[in-house]
């Protein structure tokens, strides 16, 4: 670990002498480029210093020890010891977690879908309100939704609908809901009161930049339809809905949410992107099937990673075996506490599996 550090100070201290060049200076695109690697492991070395700083200090401190202290003096040392070590212990545990590999998706925008799985109209109705559920974090966060695409069921439920988050750090707090939900709960249409079981699929994907997809325009093929509404009524008299299909890997993206068809291409095109680099990654990975039946399964009841259970209004992740029992705060969007759980579960994970290596 104190060898990766040195290498991060070291290129720290070169990161700073190449900004200060005049040839630098003249070339914005490179000191752009470089501030951000700076800004990128400033913290880690601020960090380490601290540590270096520290562990100096207390290796002075034991070698008053031998000096000959009175009584009281000695006792006074030896707590400056105990208060020093304790400050090491927890300077090494934040770089630690400081040195952990970060995500590059994670100050990404993102694309989510949610779908509904098995339970008819009711599973519908669950998609629906998970839709709600994600808007109102959204809301919170002060971030940006935008619908893309939706297909609804006609009873206020959808079978599918599709929509962007732009927001700094979207991906990073919203990666742990991809997934397949499930809801036991009476539905509206239930008369006897019997509880009823319904799941709904998320997936999140990390929206692509077009540098890191490369898509060749004579693989595209475009569709152009009418919008539908409830019930599959055609909504508008202009053909401004799309559909682009990537021939080579048969991946679709439509969108038909804007009157423009101008922007509904642009923003299928943008979900075309999110997909086919989320393909790409999963083959780079050798693992597409498993990991693409991981976030998304097939909307069976038994892939979960979450029930929500409305009787007794307990949410439970079955992820890292949580229980809450604020459903109804939860539903209206306030799920920092679920992920922040999550968050801790898989950075706990992590650093054993950084432990074991060093």
């Amino acid at each position: 670990m104190l060898e990766q550090l040195e290498k991060a100070e070291k290129r720290y201290q070169g990161l700073n002498e190449e900004i200060a060049k005049p040839e630098t200076a003249s070339d914005p695109k490179k000191l752009q480029i470089l501030a951000q690697e700076k800004a990128s492991i400033e913290n880690l070395v601020t960090k380490y210093r601290e540590y270096k700083a520290t562990a100096k200090e207390l290796e002075k401190t034991k070698v008053m020890l031998g000096d000959g202290l009175d009584e009281e003096m000695t006792a006074m040392v030896k707590q400056e010891i105990v208060s020093l070590e304790s400050k090491l212990d927890n300077l090494v545990s934040g770089l630690r977690i400081a040195l952990l590999p970060k995500d590059p998706n994670d100050e990404k925008d993102i694309i989510m879908e949610i779908r509904a799985g098995a339970g008819g109209d009711e599973a519908g109705l669950f998609a629906a309100d998970l839709f709600r559920m994600y808007s109102r974090y959204t809301q919170a966060k002060n971030w940006q939704i935008d619908i893309i695409d939706s297909n609804e069921s006609g009873i206020g439920g959808f079978k599918e609908i599709i929509f962007e988050i732009k927001g700094k750090g979207a991906f990073s707090r919203l990666k742990y809901e991809k997934g397949v939900h499930r809801v036991q709960r009476v539905p509206t249409t239930e008369s006897s009161g019997r509880i009823h079981t319904s799941t709904a699929t998320v997936a999140v994907l990390p929206e692509a930049d077009e540098v890191e997809v490369s898509i060749n325009p004579n693989d595209l093929k475009t569709d152009f339809y009418h919008s539908r509404g409830a019930g599959g009524q055609n909504v508008n008299k202009v053909a401004t809905a799309v559909r682009i299909t990537h021939l080579p890997s048969g991946v679709v993206a439509t969108c038909q949410d804007e009157r423009s068809q101008l922007r509904n291409r642009m923003k299928a095109m943008s979900v075309l992107r999110a997909r086919l680099l989320d393909l790409e990654q999963h083959q780079q990975a050798a693992q597409i099937t498993s990991q693409r039946r991981l976030q998304v399964g097939s909307g069976d009841r038994a892939e979960k990673i979450r029930t929500y259970n409305f009787p007794q209004n307990r949410v439970s992740d079955h992820r890292i075996n949580l229980n809450l029992y604020n459903l109804s705060r939860i539903m209206e969007g306030e799920i920092d506490e679920l992920i922040d759980a999550l968050a801790t579960s898989e950075r706990s994970r992590r650093l054993e599996k950084q432990l074991g290596d060093f």
